[in-house]
């Protein structure tokens, strides 16, 4: 798979699950596994949590 942000090559190991997060060794960039089918795999962008600090 190619990262939609870099367009560098992912490697997303064979025994990745859904909800599994895989980050860009280019950019860093971090994506969510959404679906997977055997060797076909949905990312969807990673949501990112920002702290509240209580707020």
């Amino acid at each position: 798979m190619k990262c939609q942000e870099c367009d560098a090559t992912l490697n997303i190991p064979d025994d990745a699950s859904v909800g599994e997060i895989i980050s860009c060794s280019d950019c860093g960039a971090d994506f969510e596994i959404a679906k997977k089918n055997g060797s076909i795999v949905e990312l969807k962008q990673a949501e990112t949590v920002g702290e509240d600090w209580g707020e």
